[in-house]
Order: C-alpha cells, then sequence, then structure tokens
C-alpha cells in the first residue's frame, strides 16, 4: 500500500493534535478542581512559586503545570520575567463558573466514557443498550454543569423570546413542563425569572430528581417548582400550557411516542419547545469539530441510551432538523419551525 507523504504527514498532525487535546483535558480538569485558574485570574503575571502559594499546592507540581498550559496556549509564558498570565478570554473559559462558556465540567463526561469502556466494547457487538442511570457518575454531574451555564445565557434572554406568545404567558403565570430535566438547571432558570408560573421537572434518572430538588431549595424557587421521577410517556393526568425537552429528544427509544404524549398533555394555544444539538441536515454538514464533539458522545451516550429502550430509534446527537420536523410531525405538531439556533443548538417551537 502506498501512502502520500504529505497527506500522512498532515493526518499525523492531526491525530497527535487530538491525542494531545485528551492529555489537556486532563490538565484542565487539574487546574479547574484545584483552584488554579480562580487564582490567576486578574492576578497579571504570576511565578510557579506564587501561584503554588495562592492555590496551595506544591511549586513543582504547579510548574510542570503551567508549562502544559503555556504549551497549549491556556496561559502565557512571559520568557523574560519567568511568569506565566491567564488572559481575561481565557479566565472567562476557564475561571469564571458563572461564565456561559465555562468548559472544565465538560471534561467529566469524557471522563465517564472512558469508565464505560469495557460495557462499551461489548455493546458495539451485542447492540445493547446502556439506560442513562447505568453509565459512570461523574457523567451526570458533567452534562449537568455544562448545560446550565449555556442555559443561564441562552434560556430567558433568547430562546422562549423567540417563540411566539410564551414570554408574555410565563409572566402572566402558566403550567410548565420540563421533561428529562436532569439536575433541574432549566428548570429552575425559567421559575427564577417567571415568578408567576408553575414548573414540574420530569426525569427518569431517580438521583438527578434528587439533586434537582435540593437545587431548587437553594435557588428559592421550590415553591413553584416540582420534581419527579418519571418520562414524557408518564406524564398524565394534567395539562401544560408549555412544554420543552432540553437536548433529550433524541435520546429518547420512542421519540414519536414520546411527542404524542406531549401533544396530549398540551392546554388549547399550547407550545411544545424542543432544543437539540445544532447539527445540519447531511453527515457532509456536521464534519467539523462540533460534529466530531456530538457523533462521539451520540456513540456512547446517546444512541446507546435510546437502544435500551422500547423502539430503539436511536435519533443520535447529529439528527438535523428535517428529520426531528418529521419526528414532530409524526406525533401531531402540524407546525415545526426553528425558532433560534447558536453555534450548539437549534430552538425548535412545535404547535398542535
Amino acid at each position: 500500500m502506498q501512502t502520500d507523504e504529505q497527506k500522512l504527514t498532515d493526518f499525523l498532525n492531526r491525530a497527535v493534535s487530538d491525542l494531545s487535546a485528551g492529555y489537556a483535558g486532563v490538565m484542565i480538569n487539574l487546574g479547574h478542581k484545584l483552584g488554579l485558574y480562580e487564582a490567576m485570574a486578574g492576578a497579571g503575571p504570576l511565578t510557579s512559586a506564587e501561584l503554588a502559594k495562592r492555590a496551595g499546592c506544591v511549586e513543582r507540581y504547579v510548574r510542570e503545570w503551567l508549562n502544559s498550559q503555556a504549551a497549549g496556549g491556556y496561559v502565557v509564558y512571559h520568557p523574560s520575567s519567568g511568569t506565566y498570565e491567564l488572559p481575561p478570554e481565557q479566565a472567562y473559559v476557564l475561571a469564571d463558573n458563572t461564565s456561559p462558556v465555562f468548559l472544565p465540567p465538560a471534561w467529566e463526561v469524557p471522563a465517564s466514557m472512558w469508565f464505560d469502556e469495557q460495557r462499551t466494547l461489548a455493546d458495539f457487538r451485542s447492540g445493547n443498550g446502556v439506560p442513562w442511570g447505568e453509565h459512570n457518575d461523574r457523567l451526570f454531574c458533567g452534562v449537568a454543569a455544562f448545560f446550565r451555564n449555556s442555559y443561564r445565557g441562552q434560556l430567558v434572554q433568547n430562546w422562549i423570546p423567540a417563540l411566539e406568545g410564551v414570554d408574555e404567558k410565563l409572566k402572566k403565570g402558566a403550567k410548565v413542563a420540563d421533561i428529562g430535566c436532569g439536575y433541574g438547571h432549566s428548570t429552575v432558570i425559567m421559575a427564577e425569572a417567571y415568578p408567576n408560573s408553575q414548573f414540574w421537572g420530569f426525569d427518569a434518572h431517580e438521583d438527578s430528581i434528587a439533586a434537582a430538588r435540593e437545587i431548587a431549595v437553594e435557588s428559592g424557587v421550590d415553591d413553584r417548582t416540582t420534581f419527579e421521577v418519571g418520562t414524557a410517556k408518564g406524564v398524565n393526568g394534567q395539562k401544560f400550557d408549555f412544554v420543552c425537552f432540553f437536548d433529550c429528544l433524541h435520546d429518547m427509544g420512542d421519540p414519536v411516542g414520546a411527542a404524542k404524549q406531549v401533544a396530549s398533555t398540551l392546554a388549547d394555544d399550547g407550545v411544545f419547545m424542543v432544543v437539540e444539538p445544532f447539527a445540519g441536515d447531511k453527515v457532509e454538514d456536521n464534519l467539523n469539530p462540533v460534529g466530531q464533539l456530538y457523533y462521539a458522545a451520540s456513540t456512547t451516550l446517546c444512541c446507546a441510551h435510546s437502544l435500551s429502550e422500547e423502539v430503539g430509534l436511536a435519533l443520535g446527537a447529529q439528527a438535523g432538523e428535517r428529520r426531528l420536523a418529521g419526528i414532530l410531525n409524526k406525533a401531531g405538531f402540524s407546525s415545526v419551525r426553528r425558532a433560534f439556533e447558536t453555534p450548539f443548538n437549534m430552538i425548535l417551537e412545535a404547535r398542535l
């Protein structure tokens, strides 16, 4: 087999860059959990000894960690003074846990994927699925923290106002269901913004619901939030003015059945908001870094969960708007439109 030497070199460089990124994730996680980024934020140039003292760590470890960060462009090294600096742009991503682009917790997700490797290898051969709750525990906190700040920066400011009449309805007072709520961050964010409305969060993962209840109490919105263990198909007995799926429709084994259940619970003129990972309709539309991330997560998490449930459609995290709209149309929603989009999400508004 003959190879093109330039193509080989180019691909090898790409593969090494990806390998380096995997190592960098470990360093980012250490910097986050040890408070190193926080100690550097706004402090200007620091020596390794100064940073070690600020963070309560041993200088030799800190110096090596700083050099890895400088090599990756996460911090700036000043050769003349032998100091290291965290620029404000990097601090916004690495040190500010209220930032909508705060990324360190996201590294808990690939950590959980590594811990689940043996089961994933077996499932590739058997075709079995993995329910969400059976993954390594690092998955749940990582996903919750990663999505929390994104939702906090977009949900009330952009997504809900992009839906016709929903913002006004919630301000006056409405009944809202957040299905697949996980730790309930999306539910709590809405409850904080719309004190006249009542919110119900449902999730099949019992530990996530327990966490959601605690977060609601800590946020002072437990008087208008209710969290219950349940799925979309199990939500019965009441009508909702607004139903939300945040990054979970594609995870469901039977998304058509789940959306049909939503249709049956919507009040007159009710609105169904479906937030899904951003994707084009064709594979070639998604061959980029975001697509690489989503396809990888979908392989071990999204498709795996769907295959563990009845039907097991396994839409995947890059289903695309056309396929998602088709699911909603089959469920009885006659009107589906893309109301908003970000580089990571598309927001669909569905009406009966």
